[in-house]
């Protein structure tokens, strides 16, 4: 089963949702927007019991469209892809690439559900889900969405590596709107886990995907910056701007950077974070290089030693 990360891209490992998982959570909205409905369409009933029929049947399709179909749009527009069902049993809905969802997605979604959930009892749903290898339903692949599961073990989570201190920042300016979905999770996926491969060809994958990116943006890395540490620092502008969006203005790259921080040292700590589980590093500050913490840097790599600088907490180095 593949595994993705959070929608603030902070974590690996969170899982699709399973179909019983998602049935229970969509049972629960279920009797909520019925049970308004029913409260509504009684309030409307008396309210127009003067009009016509005409004028009658106008309101009912209206309260219909506007609590059944808008309803758990607004909701999870929001809620950022968090119903009452979907909080109470641990799901979300997010992007493709993790990210957090907006009004267009949960527009697509709410739209299909109509026919996938309303008009066929859920069961083009299921059979969707049941089909889809990670339980997407039609909506879901309309949307460019999947519902997976927040509530995971803290100690399975590892963290995508903050940038380093002198790129944060740097590409603030940049049109990040270009980069696919999938090119995202890409991405982070690779930042996650170049420490559990061979150098050369996690060097190789860095070159990669910041060409592709490049090709995106049109923000090459600054001269002489390794293209991982070009990769961390526009991973985390996006995720920065995400925050900002979810959370206000007030959040910035300094947050965003900690919270990746804190992240990867958890997952340094359970032991999936490629490094040793001894002294933790801050953001920032060097870290003294350890024989079992040294790797062999390919070819073209900054190397370590005097006038180069040693690796930040970030692990990677500064341009030379």
């Amino acid at each position: 089963m593949s595994a993705l990360v959070t929608g603030d891209a902070v974590v690996l490992g969170l899982q699709p949702a399973k179909l019983p998982s998602r049935a229970l959570a969509l049972a629960i909205d279920m009797v909520v927007v019925w049970a308004c409905y029913l409260a509504v369409t009684v309030g409307l009933a008396l309210a127009t019991a003067s009009l016509d029929d005409a004028a009658a049947m106008a309101v009912a399709v209206g309260s219909f469209v506007l609590v059944l179909v808008g309803g758990p749009i607004a909701v999870e527009t929001l809620s950022h892809g968090r119903s009452l069902g979907k909080l109470a049993c641990g799901l979300r809905v997010v992007r493709d690439d993790g990210g957090p969802i907006r009004f267009r997605h949960a527009l697509v979604r709410g739209a299909m559900g109509v026919v996938e959930i309303l008009m066929t009892l859920g069961v083009v749903a299921c059979i969707a889900s049941l089909v889809s290898a990670r339980g997407r339903r039609i909506g879901d692949v309309f949307a460019g969405t999947l519902v997976i599961r927040e509530r995971v073990p803290t100690g399975r989570g590892v963290g995508v590596p903050p940038p380093p201190p002198w790129l944060a920042g740097r590409f603030a300016d940049v049109d990040l709107s270009g980069v696919p979905d999938g090119l995202w999770l890409a991405v982070r996926q690779y930042l996650i886990r170049m420490g559990q491969l061979d150098p050369a060809v996690s060097w190789s994958m860095a070159e990669r995907l910041a060409n592709d990116l490049v090709a995106c943006t049109g923000a090459p890395p600054p001269e002489g910056v390794p293209p991982a540490a070009y990769l961390a620092a526009v991973v985390n502008e996006r995720q920065s701007r995400d925050a900002r969006r979810i959370v206000g203005p007030g959040t910035g790259s300094a947050q965003a950077t900690a919270v990746q921080s804190d992240a990867h040292q958890g997952g340094r700590r359970s032991g999936h974070g490629g490094g040793s589980g001894g002294d933790q590093a801050v953001p920032g500050s060097p870290e003294v290089a350890t024989p079992s913490s040294t790797k062999t840097q390919p070819t073209g790599a900054q190397p370590t030693g005097p006038g180069h600088g040693t690796p930040g907490a970030t692990g990677f180095l500064p341009p030379g």
